[in-house]
């Protein structure tokens, strides 16, 4: 486990309050992902916006999750604040995704017909919300232990 005053590299991660999350970020954020690539984009369908918001995160979270786990990071500091950094933004895309997602949703239950595609559609978008969702709760979560984490250097 990795001592206080240094951020955790290796398998260290594992073991540590908000860099055990990046695992479930990338879980949920992947679900979304593949969600939404399942369901149809109408053109005046923000699910473009969501599908981006999704698989920008699910990359750099890996790239972020591979640099601590091969302990690429040499200045403690610039890197805290860089996780605090990366993690608001991370949920503050995903909160407004997930809204528009959410929005999308409803109008489509609006308009459900009793055709099976439709529902099939409908059905999916719905998991897609509640993992999408989840995933900004994840990553709330990891801003504010992140940002404890660098208070304390």
């Amino acid at each position: 486990m990795a001592s206080v005053g240094m951020l955790p590299s290796g398998l260290a991660i594992c073991c540590s309050l908000p860099d055990i999350l990046f695992l479930p970020e990338l879980v949920f954020g992947g679900l979304v992902w593949i969600l939404v690539a399942c369901t149809y984009i109408i053109p005046n369908n923000p699910q473009a916006y969501v599908m981006a918001v999704s698989l920008f995160c699910f990359c750099l979270t890996f790239i972020w999750m591979m640099m601590f786990l091969c302990g690429a990071h040499h200045s403690r500091s610039s890197w805290a604040a860089g996780d605090v950094l990366y993690h608001g933004l991370a949920a503050m895309l995903y909160l407004s995704a997930s809204v528009l997602l959410a929005l999308v949703t409803i109008g489509i239950g609006y308009n459900l017909s009793p055709d099976g595609d439709v529902l099939k559609i409908y059905r999916l978008d719905i998991s897609a919300v509640v993992f999408s969702f989840i995933a900004t709760l994840l990553y709330t979560i990891h801003t504010i232990f992140s940002a404890i984490r660098w208070k304390v250097f």
